[in-house]
């Protein structure tokens, strides 16, 4: 019985890359050039690193299809069921434009990550740490701006994996030592 769970567990983490993998297509990250799903397998990787669950992973790897693609949150969940949906809708950004300005609707995602389960919070931490390292390593001047947010967001991710906070606070302090000093 063991064995057939883990092969499903497989068996989901593959569908997710296949997935995410598809509906990102030719994208590619703003910095960088690459393509996008190598962000989402970054992701999924660190996640995978500290001991993430299936769904974790998946839910790493299938965490911008909504924000980022022609993916609803409703594809999501025919294809990967309840659980993995839920956690692809704590990290998707609650916000729209028309909510106001950046400030206001960095403020109301920060409050729906606030709320997420601990397993989500470590999959965002993931999320920032590689998010960090392309913007600041690669990105403009944008990154000033980017620190800061990530630093209010960091506030609310405590509850995530301690390893991943430690390392998000270490890529954000090393960002600001470049772009804030």
């Amino acid at each position: 019985m063991l064995f057939a769970q883990d092969l499903a567990a497989t068996q989901i983490v593959l569908d997710a890359c296949a997935f995410a993998t598809r509906m990102h297509g030719n994208q590619q990250r703003k910095y960088t050039g690459e393509p996008y799903v190598l962000h989402c397998l970054e992701v999924a990787r660190t996640v995978a690193e500290v001991g993430g669950t299936p769904t974790m992973i998946a839910a790493a790897l299938l965490h911008d299809v909504v924000e980022d693609t022609e993916a609803s949150i409703e594809d999501v969940r025919a294809q990967f069921g309840e659980d993995i949906a839920q956690g692809v809708a704590w990290l998707t950004d609650v916000s729209r434009p028309e909510d106001g300005n950046r400030t206001v609707r960095k403020a109301m995602d920060r409050a729906h990550l606030a709320q997420a389960p601990a397993e989500m919070k470590t999959v965002k931490l993931a999320d920032v740490i590689s998010n960090t390292r392309s913007i600041v390593y690669h990105g403009d001047g944008f990154a000033r701006v980017y620190l800061h947010e990530i630093a209010a967001l960091l506030e609310v991710l405590t509850e995530g994996h301690p390893e991943l906070l430690r390392r998000a606070k270490a890529e954000v302090e090393q960002g600001a030592a470049k772009w804030l000093a």
